[in-house]
């Protein structure tokens, strides 16, 4: 076959230019219409979800401050309370300082402004009696029952809020008319701490609770909060403050050039702000990985459109009748002799040289093309995979957010429940002391009746014991750590633990003897829970083992096993989840508490059961390192 061929080049340009205008035109018109509308639909779905946020925290803000004006109100209109007798009223005043770690200070003022009962936290045994005859918030509530507000800084840097509440006298000659006021002094650093949890300091959105006059009430980083001067942005602040509605929120641009996403709810009936934040790239930051990858397709689009154009030149610049000709050839397996192709002075000739050398690599490259259709479905299995990976640590992370929403609600009623429990067991318990000694020798004559009230008694020591459970898993109080030798602390704990006659109790001390640093009252609780729950499995016979030991890690070990039935394996994993139970009675929080106390001492609880061998339990603590 002969070839005259001159190399050109026009028409190849000429293709190429085309069809990469034809190709990447409207994909980039499409792309930017892509990156808008998916960074407006970002910004609405962003705002919503941070109005949604705000609107949620103002609801939390107003059930916090109305849950003490309820206490207050609750506690002011009892009958022993609203007879001004100082000494019921201090034990009312002083259960409600146990029950209510926010509550910083008490008072009872007489109807001419003259306090005659003042408790807290912070008080000398014996403090000085104010007058509050020209206070705002004694005016206010002797005219309208109530009063909430006057926000200021506890010991100058904890921010707290005064509640006063008319005491009212049905006994009175005007019923209606306060003969007092009762006026509380709330902490709020509970709200800083609730937004901590939703919004960690570490991650890059922020929220706030701010008064009118920039008062920064909580936050959700509570360094900010602790300021003695502690405000909000004035640019912000004056955004927030002049909106006519009582939510909303859109991008907020300050003074330094860069811009917010800011969304705000009003606190109802407080006159306060919920704010809520976050910088607009992180909102946008899907916006922006789109684009990124919008750019690297359309990188490949041009490099895969360049070679396809290049291709399709040499292809169409074949006459047509000499191209046909050749290709039924081709089609036939003819690859000798082929009909003489006239060239041009384009790239018509390079297509004349390439076309039998096309053919020798058809088989080739339809190799690799298999091989690249292998690697590219091996890569969509792999990005399969982790996809599903993240998607279950997605669920994994909310099934743990809704668990500790949970957690948290339940513990704001449990001493609100608490406290309305115990008021009546108390004097159920009461009662029966007082039908004993009216009763008196009748009592031991009569079996049935002395039945009956050790029932009772015994009823309310286990209701007392639920309650106890509770407000020990649902409170936080701060750990004070000791300094004690596990042999020691373990040998005097098990001396004064109520062992049934039927229980056996066998003791191995480790010769090491480490020392550890624990909360006495809450390790002791742990202890005390494993051992009990021992017992219980245990109601006719039994052995209780209990050892201290070195682990291979070097922490301190405390194990405490019984011979009871053991554990099935089907209920191991649900053993330390808060309110389950196998039991026909209890709270299930004993293992929880177990749990959170050892936690909160850094260390661990393992489990080892064999069913109808029995069932061992190891506190894992780390050694003290104090001399």
């Amino acid at each position: 076959m002969a070839l005259n061929a001159r190399r050109g080049g026009k028409l190849a340009y000429k293709i190429l230019f085309w069809f990469l205008l034809i190709s990447l035109a409207p994909m980039g018109l499409v792309g930017y219409h892509l990156i808008n509308i998916s960074q407006a639909s970002l910004r609405k779905e962003t705002l919503a979800m941070q109005e949604s946020l705000a609107v949620g925290f103002a609801d939390t803000v107003y059930k916090y401050v109305t849950t003490f004006k309820n206490v207050l109100t609750e506690t002011s209109g009892l009958e022993d309370f609203a007879g001004m007798n100082p000494v019921k009223q201090q034990q009312y005043l002083n259960r409600i300082m146990q029950v209510h770690l926010a509550v910083l200070e008490l008072s009872v003022v007489n109807s001419s402004g003259l306090e005659v009962l003042r408790t807290g936290r912070f008080l000398s045994s014996s403090p000085e009696m104010r007058k509050f005859g020209s206070e705002e918030f004694f005016n206010e509530t002797m005219a309208r029952g109530q009063y909430v507000g006057k926000l200021e800084r506890f010991q100058g840097l904890y921010p707290s809020l005064t509640i006063a509440v008319g005491i009212l006298d049905s006994k009175a000659a005007s019923p209606t008319k306060p003969v007092g006021v009762l006026v509380g002094k709330i902490s709020l650093n509970g709200l800083s701490s609730m937004l901590s949890m939703e919004f960690p300091p570490a991650g890059k959105s922020a929220a706030a609770v701010v008064a009118p006059d920039g008062f920064l009430i909580a936050h959700s980083n509570p360094k900010e909060v602790y300021k003695p001067d502690a405000k909000l942005s004035e640019d912000v602040l004056k955004i927030i403050t002049t909106q006519m509605n009582d939510k909303g929120g859109g991008e907020i641009a300050l003074p330094d050039g860069s811009k917010l996403l800011g969304a705000y709810s009003d606190v109802k009936d407080m006159g306060w702000v919920v704010y809520v934040q976050q910088p607009l790239e992180t909102a946008y930051q899907t916006a922006a990985e789109m684009r990124t990858q919008i750019l690297r397709v359309l990188v490949w689009v041009v490099l895969f459109v360049f070679l396809l154009s290049w291709a399709v030149a040499g292809f169409i610049s074949q006459p047509i009748r000499v191209l046909r000709e050749a290709a039924d050839r081709l089609g036939k397996g003819q690859f000798e002799d082929l009909p003489e192709i006239m060239m041009t002075n384009d790239e018509i000739g390079e297509l004349a040289q390439t076309f039998l050398t096309m053919s020798d690599s058809l088989r080739e490259k339809t190799g690799e093309l298999i091989h690249a259709k292998g690697e590219l479905e091996k890569y969509g299995k792999d990005l399969q995979r982790r996809v599903e990976a993240r998607t279950r640590e997605l669920k994994a992370a909310q099934d743990e957010l809704i668990k500790k929403e949970r957690l948290a609600a339940i513990g704001q009623m449990a001493s609100v429940v608490g406290h309305e429990i115990r008021n009546p067991l108390a004097v159920i318990n009461n009662s029966i002391y007082f039908i004993k000694t009216k009763l008196g020798p009748t009592l031991e004559a009569d079996q049935k009746i002395a039945k009956h009230i050790k029932i009772i008694e015994s009823e309310i020591q286990q209701a007392n014991g639920i309650i106890n459970e509770i407000l020990t898993y649902s409170r936080q109080r701060e750990l004070k750590p000791e300094k004690v030798y596990i042999n020691g602390w373990m040998e005097e704990l098990l001396s004064v633990y109520p062992f049934p006659p039927h229980i056996t109790l066998e003791k191995s001390f480790t010769p090491v003897n480490p020392p550890i640093e624990i909360d006495l009252v809450e390790m002791q609780q742990a202890v005390r829970n494993l051992v009990g729950n021992g017992i219980e499995v245990m109601p006719t016979a039994g052995k209780i083992k209990v050892r201290t030991a070195m682990a291979d890690d070097g922490s301190a070990v405390i194990e405490v096993a019984d011979s009871g039935p053991g554990i099935p394996p089907e209920v191991r994993d649900k053993l330390f989840t808060p309110f389950f139970t196998t039991k026909a009675r209890g709270t299930g929080l004993g293992l929880a508490v177990v749990k959170k106390v050892v936690e909160r001492h850094r260390g661990r609880v393992e489990l080892d059961s064999t069913v109808g061998v029995g069932t061992t339990f190891r506190i894992f603590l780390p050694v003290s390192q104090k001399r």
